[in-house]
């Protein structure tokens, strides 16, 4: 099963070329997890407001390279910081686990 739609990283590709694409994957892979420490951070400090910012930044970036499951998941952390709703379970377990399917198959598409 694939963490990525292609057709969506394929356009992306076609869009900015080739030799472009690992930059931005990179800085994916590099800004990802910091969003994610924020919104454990934030969930700490039951920061709403900030939780939802980190939500909306990883649910926007992982939508441009087509990881749609990450993206949606992102999306519902996100509903739930802007309902001021920190009630997340283990969500951002299951959204982390989702990062590393993207970033592995994110780093086979760029070799």
């Amino acid at each position: 099963m694939s963490s990525i739609d292609l057709k969506v990283f394929n356009e992306l590709k076609d869009a900015t070329g080739a030799d472009f694409i690992g930059e931005l994957v990179q800085a994916f892979l590099e800004d990802a997890p910091s969003q994610i420490a924020q919104m454990q951070s934030a969930l700490t400090g039951q920061d709403a407001e900030s939780f939802r910012r980190a939500a909306h930044t990883l649910k926007s970036n992982a939508a441009t390279f087509g990881a749609t499951d990450l993206s949606g998941l992102a999306r519902e952390l996100e509903m739930l910081g802007r309902e001021k709703n920190l009630e997340v379970g283990n969500r951002l377990q299951v959204l982390e686990e989702a990062f590393d399917q993207v970033k592995n198959q994110l780093n086979e598409l760029i070799r």
